[in-house]
């Protein structure tokens, strides 16, 4: 029985070691930062400082929040269109990174062992080189005489991308939601191929064996098995691809121009433009919470789906 009770406190211990760890990084680096940015947000500023929201005087606490930023931001549409042209592109990034990332991640999931590792590390490669960098190479690319720039002009297809509202003028790239898009798809593409890879790579292939004695075609096979097994690694690299676009600020400022404004560009204002910290904070808490809020209620409901279907 002691053995037994020894063994239960060492159990328990060590599960406690484990989920607290975690916690504790997210009360350090999330929760805390959170907390101290949205008390900017509910302080007044000053000249060149903001007020703190809590005083002690002649022995008097005074608590004085602020909440006209918020009122501020409901009101102003530029703050909302902001929002608005922020959540799109990013979403038209997601979305065109899962269409060229999945078949990049099937593809190496299906390739031999022995070159895994080789097309893994090619997927890699462009992290090795600076990020500002890449993004700077795309600026000489698509400008006038990059080689990008004369091929899409070459064959004509300036003409397209204007006809679809990507580009204001054609022959005209840079500094358009076209430049953008193009920029944050390269740049984030790679987020989206590792968890897809990792998932696909973890898929039992005796189900399509399966599939194909029972009569199922290839192209059925991969859409009743293959992607529904794959859903996990799809909502992993969306997100990851997703959320850090929403807040983007230097492909934005590199590559594109006044018609794709996004958050990012205006929390940088807000902070180092017009000085105003707790107006800069109020922007920064609200995109966060437009991220934060829809995950949780599809997490709930993910999870919700999960418990039924066991």
């Amino acid at each position: 029985m002691a053995a037994l009770q020894t063994l239960r406190q060492r159990w328990f211990s060590g599960r406690v070691a484990v989920i607290a760890l975690p916690m504790l990084f997210l009360l350090i680096f999330f929760a805390l930062p959170f907390f101290i940015v949205g008390k900017i947000s509910l302080s007044e500023m000053e000249t060149v400082t903001f007020k703190d929201v809590l005083t002690w005087q002649d022995g008097v606490l005074t608590l004085a929040l602020k909440f006209g930023n918020y009122a501020f931001i409901a009101q102003d549409p530029l703050y909302f269109s902001t929002y608005l042209s922020s959540v799109r592109y990013a979403a038209a990034t997601t979305v065109l990174c899962l269409l060229i990332g999945y078949p990049f991640a099937y593809f190496m999931a299906r390739a031999r062992p022995s070159i895994q590792p080789t097309l893994l590390m090619l997927v890699m490669l462009p992290f090795w080189t600076s990020f500002l960098l890449r993004v700077y190479a795309w600026r000489g690319l698509l400008s006038e005489g990059g080689w990008v720039e004369q091929v899409i002009v070459g064959l004509g297809l300036d003409h397209v991308l204007y006809a679809l509202g990507l580009i204001g003028t054609p022959g005209q790239l840079m500094h358009t939601p076209f430049s953008l898009v193009l920029g944050m798809t390269y740049t984030y593409l790679p987020f989206m191929i590792l968890p897809l890879y990792a998932n696909l790579a973890k898929m039992d292939v005796r189900l399509l064996e399966a599939a194909a004695d029972l009569g199922a075609t290839a192209w059925v096979a991969f859409w009743k098995i293959t992607v529904p097994l794959s859903k996990a690694g799809i909502i992993a690299g969306s997100m990851l691809v997703f959320i850090p676009c929403v807040g983007e600020f230097v492909i934005p400022e590199l590559l594109g121009g006044p018609e794709t404004l996004m958050i990012g560009r205006v929390i940088w204002d807000e902070f180092f433009s017009n000085n105003d910290w707790p107006l800069a904070s109020t922007v920064a808490i609200v995109m966060v919470l437009l991220i934060i809020v829809p995950l949780a209620v599809f997490n709930k409901y993910q999870a919700e789906a999960q418990e039924k279907g066991r």
